[in-house]
């Protein structure tokens, strides 16, 4: 038998493998992986891949940087776990640096969890307590409920809360009713924004106050699609007229995915705005499950009191050392500069590398999409593969590309010479 039989083999017997004991809620795996190093990841099968996806944006710093293995290692070796009755001094020194990165206020605070839907879960449930100190939602007055606004096309998780928050009917459905007094609003539209607000009111046809607003500044699984800055403005301003809190989810977009910390900090996107709380997750701990909710300010962060919310592996000493070691890999390599720069550079060569099949690029720093004349995602996800590089189809009209921020100007090179090559005639999803 020839060493490729045998490898195929190899492939072939893992996946048969884990459909036998795997739930079906992710379909037939496209490879089993073995490695990586850098931007580069290795099949059983030992074929090469350069991984333009980063794991769905999650390997900021790529796969086993130096830094990141020996702090993991480090901190296994010396304590993995406690329960939160007791505190790790990296767990003390990874609030302070995302507090201080988001350019939060004195009094902040940070809550760790264990993923995006997680620090959703911790978002909402914050802006409950919040809506019950609104005046408008006070049973002594006849008041009505607090109510939460989500946008259409708005992708929050898919937990129970964070699905009610969750635009796409297609995974809602299945699973109502879910969380009341979470409600949708179009996205961009400041009349529809200003028309949910204005629905509260006493009497019959009025509606309990408006809570909080939450949303993606570039709402990722809807194809990366960038938000109005005067659009995100103005419902900043609706938020502090009405006493609400502005939610800004950072799950796919912080910890310098698209050129700054957070996206909330670039210009283009919000014109400054300050949010109240902001979601992270993927990206931060550069591979190791974490995420966690940004309050700012002391008023803000004190509606969480003890036993109000937890989890048993919050902020784990494992999970914060990655978290340490990857922020300090951003910051000692300059790499939010070169999400920016990389960026500017994928885009670019994207919109001049003369094929056919697409149609316009868009994104910011190194979370991008390139949207189709044929809706035929899946194929590209599929021949690019085989290519040799990962990326995914986000919608059947668009493909997105997430690489990790140590991305080089070849890597960029590389994946761009791949891509103008896609054939324009593959068959539609």
């Amino acid at each position: 038998m020839s060493n490729n039989l045998q490898e195929a083999d190899v492939q072939a017997a893992d996946i048969d493998e884990y459909s036998q004991v795997h739930l079906n809620v992710f379909g037939t795996p496209l490879r089993v992986l073995d490695h990586g190093a850098g931007c580069h990841v290795w099949d059983v099968d030992g074929k090469e891949y350069l991984d333009f996806l980063a794991g769905i944006a999650v390997n900021s710093i790529g796969y086993a940087h130096p830094a990141w293995v020996k702090a993991v290692t480090e901190q296994a070796g010396k304590i993995a776990h406690t329960s939160n009755y007791f505190a790790t001094e990296p767990q003390i020194h990874l609030a302070e640096k995302l507090i201080t990165h988001a350019g939060a206020p004195q009094g902040s605070k940070v809550y760790f969890c264990n993923s995006g839907a997680e620090a959703n879960e911790a978002a909402i449930k914050l802006a409950k307590l919040h809506g019950r100190t609104l005046r408008g939602a006070l049973p002594s007055i006849g008041g009505k409920p607090a109510r939460i606004l989500a946008l259409t096309n708005g992708f929050h998780g898919r937990t129970l809360g964070a699905l009610s928050a969750t635009w796409k009917p297609a995974i809602r459905k299945p699973f109502e009713p879910l969380v009341p007094e979470i409600e949708f609003v179009e996205a961009g539209s400041v009349d529809a924004m200003r028309a949910a607000f204005a629905q509260t009111g006493q009497g019959p046809y009025g509606k309990g106050p408006v809570a909080a607003v939450i949303m993606e500044l570039i709402q990722g699984e809807a194809g990366v699609l960038p938000l109005d800055a005067d659009y995100v403005a103005a419902v900043r301003a609706l938020c502090t007229a009405h006493d609400a809190f502005m939610i800004i989810d950072e799950v796919q977009t912080g910890i310098g995915r698209t050129g700054s910390w957070f996206a909330f900090q670039r210009e283009d996107l919000t014109h400054g705005i300050v949010p109240d709380a902001v979601s992270f997750a993927k990206g931060v701990a550069g591979g190791f499950p974490m995420g966690g909710l940004i309050v700012f300010g002391e008023k803000n962060a004190s509606l969480f009191t003890p036993g109000s919310h937890g989890s048993t592996f919050a902020g784990n000493p494992l999970g914060a050392s990655a978290g340490l070691a990857t922020l300090g890999v951003i910051e000692n390599e300059d790499l939010i500069a070169n999400a920016e720069e990389r960026g500017i550079q994928l885009r670019t060569a994207l919109e001049n590398c003369g094929n056919e099949l697409f149609d316009t690029v868009r994104g910011r720093g190194l979370l991008n999409a390139v949207t189709l004349k044929r809706a035929c995602a899946h194929a590209i996800v599929d021949w690019a593969l085989a290519q040799g590089l990962i990326i995914n189809a986000v919608r059947p009209d668009a493909i997105r590309l997430a690489p990790p921020l140590i991305v080089s100007a070849a890597d960029i090179d590389a994946a761009v010479a791949i891509l103008a090559k896609v054939p324009t005639d593959l068959p539609l999803d």
